[in-house]
Order: structure tokens, then C-alpha cells, then sequence
């Protein structure tokens, strides 16, 4: 197992985005946390793929509100660091308002090949990586060989390794394909794998677009 620690990838401007889009999430996720009603808010803001086929003018909404909120400290953790490493340098080369359209849409997409492969569920579903997937595909292209520092995790044996951006994130998509593959034949899964399959791919698609230069 691979978790990217930092990138040696210099960032050009001040991540205005990033920084603001991480305050955003944390706060929600600790007002929801604090609130006293935490599942009925998740039930009420998240994606629940039946209900949005079957009703989508007044569930459409949530294709928004569940990207902005999280199930756990570690679901919110692990989300926000990844965002934190690689959002800054995506925000550089789309710029501050190209990555904020970025950013919303790749989480749409998200929720769209989810609810695709989901069509029965009733389970919301939240969370940030789905757009978050958009942002490590765009980066898995624009910056393939800059290095990423990595935590390796095999067992009970523990390093520190540089490897290319590729890689790492190469090895991450296909650790949720496969994963989202698995989650079809066992018919359920507690995570949104085709989420984080379907941000990655319309990151690489929509980075096109949103690139300056």
C-alpha cells in the first residue's frame, strides 16, 4: 500500500482554491459531527442513486451537497491530504476560477458514473473524492514524472520511497478499478469505487479543457 506523504512539485501561484475548498470541508464535517444529527443529515445531503432516478428534479442537489460531506475522521483526512498535495499544482495550470469548475465537475462526473452502476441503491453516498479522483487524474497527466514521496506499508514492514507521479497514481487507479470491478460481483461496498474510477477519467478529460497554455 502506497499513501503519497508530499510531491517535489513547486507550486506558481497561492492555492486560493485548494486552501479554501479544504476550509470548506473541514468546517462542514465539523458542524455535521457536532450537530447531533449526523445521519440524518447524511441521509438527507448525500446521494441515494434510486431516489435520484425515480425523483430527480428535487434530489438533484445533492449532487452538490455530497461533495462536501464526509463519513469519518479518516474519510475526511484522507481526502483533504490528497487535495492538499496534488490540488495546488492543477490550480496552477487552470487557474483559480478554471479550477474551481474543474473541480465541481469532476465530482459530478463522479456521482454520475456511481449512480450509473448503482441504479438500485438507497445507500447515500458522500464525500469529496470523487472530485478529488478529477484532480489526480489531471495530475497523473500533466506531471507524470514529478516525484511524490510515499509511504510503503507491506505488512508489518514500513519505508519511505520517491516514485514517479504515474506510478503512484497509476497504481491507485487501478487498485479502485479493480476494486470497483469486485464491487460488482460481491454486489455492494461501503465505498464509492466507480466514483473515484469515473472522477480520474473526466479529470484527464476535462484538464483538456480547463489547461491554460
Amino acid at each position: 500500500m502506497f499513501f503519497p506523504l508530499r510531491d517535489e512539485n513547486p507550486k506558481e501561484t497561492f492555492p486560493f482554491v485548494t486552501i479554501g475548498l479544504i476550509i470548506i470541508n473541514v468546517a462542514i464535517f465539523i458542524l455535521t459531527l457536532f450537530s447531533g444529527e449526523f445521519e440524518a443529515i447524511v441521509n438527507e445531503f448525500g446521494i441515494k442513486p434510486a431516489l435520484f432516478l425515480r425523483e430527480f428534479r428535487p434530489e438533484v442537489f445533492t449532487l452538490f451537497t455530497s461533495m462536501f460531506l464526509h463519513g469519518g475522521i479518516l474519510h475526511i483526512v484522507g481526502n483533504m491530504w490528497y487535495l492538499w498535495i496534488f490540488g495546488d499544482n492543477i490550480e496552477d495550470k487552470c487557474g483559480h476560477v478554471g479550477f474551481l469548475i474543474f473541480y465541481l465537475l469532476s465530482g459530478l462526473a463522479a456521482a454520475f458514473v456511481h449512480i450509473w452502476f448503482n441504479p438500485s441503491s438507497m445507500v447515500p453516498t458522500i464525500g469529496a473524492s470523487g472530485a478529488i479522483s478529477g484532480v489526480l487524474g489531471a495530475y497523473f497527466i500533466r506531471f507524470p514524472r514529478a516525484k511524490v514521496l510515499a509511504l510503503v506499508v507491506l505488512v508489518i514492514y514500513i519505508t519511505t520511497i520517491k516514485v514517479p507521479a504515474f506510478f503512484l497514481l497509476g497504481f491507485w487507479f487501478i487498485y479502485q478499478f479493480l476494486f470497483a470491478q469486485l464491487s460488482v460481483i460481491a454486489g455492494a461496498t461501503s465505498i464509492a469505487y466507480w466514483a473515484h474510477v469515473g472522477g480520474f477519467v473526466a479529470g484527464i478529460l476535462l484538464f483538456f479543457v480547463f489547461r491554460r497554455g
